[in-house]
């Protein structure tokens, strides 16, 4: 199966800084793939090269088998390739409904929709089918995003991203530290909702410092240690104490 993203030979340097050196990875359509690592291990680096926030120095960006070259984050959108930020960037003051539509809201028919009025109650409609194919219940759509628990604006900002990467040509999932200010209860709905994405044809590349949810979660995983990729594993295949050890480097790299 072709990978949805591949990565070949990223090298990232910072003047004389080296974040990433020669990363080869890649992520098929339907997987969960795990990158872990230290504080920094090139997790960040990596993610920004993936989302097309930074350039990378040296290497080859292939998504569904076709190089790319990304000048910025839109580049990597249209390309299928959504990022979730740990601040989510979502409008507090607007509603369910709004967040999820917002870079592609549905016009009024008629002079008002030459004059850009939205329809709203056709974006809720919209949103409440998106919502729905995606199994999520969390409130009414019409409920601002400021009256949200911490677990309900996380899923909504999954959602918005998850309804632009599915369809006849499935994308990328990109999620940093999804659960990081999350309870119990809220990171299973956030886990319950990465897994239903994967079941429908999306590629998700989680950064987590959370190993229980690496190991839940992920169909495979790998980690970073000083800028190198040193492990790449089924996660049937490994256990904490080996992903403990490479994360700290006290374990080695599977490479050397």
């Amino acid at each position: 199966m072709t990978a949805a993203l591949e990565l070949q030979g990223i090298d990232q340097h910072y003047g004389y800084v080296r974040a990433l050196d020669g990363i080869d990875i890649a992520v098929r359509p339907g997987e969960v793939l795990g990158l872990l690592g230290d504080n920094g291990a090139g997790k960040s680096s990596l993610l920004k090269v993936m989302s097309g926030a930074h350039q990378p120095t040296n290497g080859t960006i292939l998504v569904h088998g076709t190089p790319h070259r990304f000048s910025g984050p839109s580049d990597a959108t249209h390309a299928g390739i959504q990022m979730v930020y740990q601040d989510l960037a979502l409008v507090d003051a607007q509603d369910i409904a709004t967040n999820l539509t917002i870079g592609r809201e549905i016009l009024r028919r008629g002079p008002l929709g030459w004059l850009g009025f939205v329809d709203h109650k056709a974006q809720r409609k919209r949103a409440a089918t998106e919502l729905e194919r995606l199994g999520v219940r969390t409130a009414p759509v019409t409920r601002p995003v400021e009256m949200l628990s911490g677990g309900q604006r996380q899923v909504v900002a999954l959602a918005r991203a998850a309804t632009r990467v599915t369809g006849e040509h499935h994308g990328v999932l990109l999620l940093d530290e999804p659960t990081a200010a999350l309870g119990y209860e809220q990171t299973r709905q956030v886990q319950a909702l990465i897994r239903r994405m994967a079941a429908d044809g999306v590629a998700c590349v989680l950064v987590t410092h959370d190993l229980p949810l690496a190991t839940g979660v992920c169909d495979r995983i790998a980690v970073l240690n000083r800028g190198r990729k040193v492990a790449d594993v089924p996660t049937s295949d490994t256990n904490g104490d080996e992903l403990v050890g490479w994360i700290t480097g006290a374990r080695p790299s599977m490479y050397t």
